[in-house]
This record gives structure tokens, sequence and C-alpha cells, in this order.
């Protein structure tokens, strides 16, 4: 499938957000690649959004990647357990960004398995099947994606986006998740999902 090109993150960081939905994340890792689709996502709008980490201009050795070039991955770590991983947007000196919340394993589904529960697929609960990559921290885990792959340029060959094969599908908005800090911004409808996809983390 062809990979996204850098002019595709460098656009409107809501329109992006829709379209990154039914794309495939692609993690490269020994010579093996694990890859799953994305069904979920958050769109942060920079300076003039309460729930961004770089709102009203702020720039610190964390939110510094945001101001970059666009097409490049921005990760943190929050609670002191997971990492989150997010797509830059915009051109250069606009920090925004997309956060992924959730993904659709499609390949290298028992390299993810192990990553998540370090034991083998046909082990797993129902419970932890559904739970495998439905959550920012989740999929991270699952991918293989930690601090290591901050600032990493999603236009290179070891982490990157591919087109999808699947666009017909209904997509959902909702009220993002866990901003209830974020006073009007609380309320946007900046949040995309597949309609009716198993994996999405909040319905």
């Amino acid at each position: 499938m062809k990979k996204l090109n850098r002019d595709f993150y460098n656009r409107d960081t809501l329109l992006v957000a829709k379209e990154l939905l039914g794309k495939v994340l692609v993690h490269k890792i020994d010579g093996k690649k694990v890859s799953g689709r994305i069904v979920e996502v958050e769109a942060y709008r920079g300076t003039l959004d309460k729930a961004a980490h770089s709102y009203s201009g702020k720039v610190t050795p964390r939110t510094e990647v945001m101001y970059g070039k666009p097409g490049v991955a921005y990760v943190y770590f929050i609670y002191g357990m997971y990492y989150c991983f997010n797509i830059v947007t915009r051109e250069e000196g606009m920090p925004e960004a997309i956060l992924v919340r959730a993904l659709e394993a499609v390949e290298g589904l028992d390299y993810m398995v192990y990553n998540r529960y370090k034991k083998p697929y046909e082990s797993l609960t129902k419970y932890q099947i559904k739970n495998l990559s439905n959550g920012p921290g989740k999929l991270c885990s699952a991918m293989g994606i930690d601090k290591g792959l901050n600032k990493e340029d999603l236009c290179g060959d070891r982490l990157y986006i591919e087109e999808g094969l699947d666009n017909n599908f209904s997509i959902k908005t909702a009220k993002r998740v866990g901003i209830d800090y974020a006073e009007e911004a609380r309320d946007y409808l900046w949040r995309f999902y597949i309609d009716a996809n198993p994996n999405v983390s909040v319905k």
C-alpha cells in the first residue's frame, strides 16, 4: 500500500484526523512488520485549544516537536505508565497534532499480543482480545511504540502510515476523552471514530 507523504499531514488538523481513519499504522521492528488500522483519533489544535499541550504557545522540551515539520511522531508518557502516539500536523510553527486512540490489528498479531500480555494469542480471554489495542496506551504497548520513537519521521521506513484498503464506513463525531480540565475545549467535537467498529475505546 502507498505510504502517506508529508503533504497529507500539512493540512487542517480536523480534516487530517478524519482522513486518518481507515489508514494503517506500520511499525517495522527487527525486520518484522507490525500494523494496525486506525479506527479512532482525537484532534488537538494548538495554541487556542486548552486541551492541547501547546496551548497558549508553550514551548517545552516535550512540546517542541509539535512546532516542527508535519508528519512527525510525538510520543509522550502519561501517568507514569503509558505512552501515547500522536502525529504532528500543519506547517512548522503551528503546534497541532492528532492522538491515535485505537487500532484494529492487521499484521503481526502474535507480536502485538506478546507485547501486551506476554503470552500467546490462544491463551487470551475474550476480554483481553477486545482490549488489545482499543486505547492510546494499549496500542502503543501492542505496537512497540515508546519514547524512543518520539520525533520519528513518519515519511521514513521505520514508523509510518499507509493508505487503507477499506474506506466504506461511517464516521462518528464526539467529545474528546479525559480532558475535563480544559474548560470550554472539553466540549469540542474533535474525536472521530469508525462507526460500529468493536476496537473503538469509548463509544
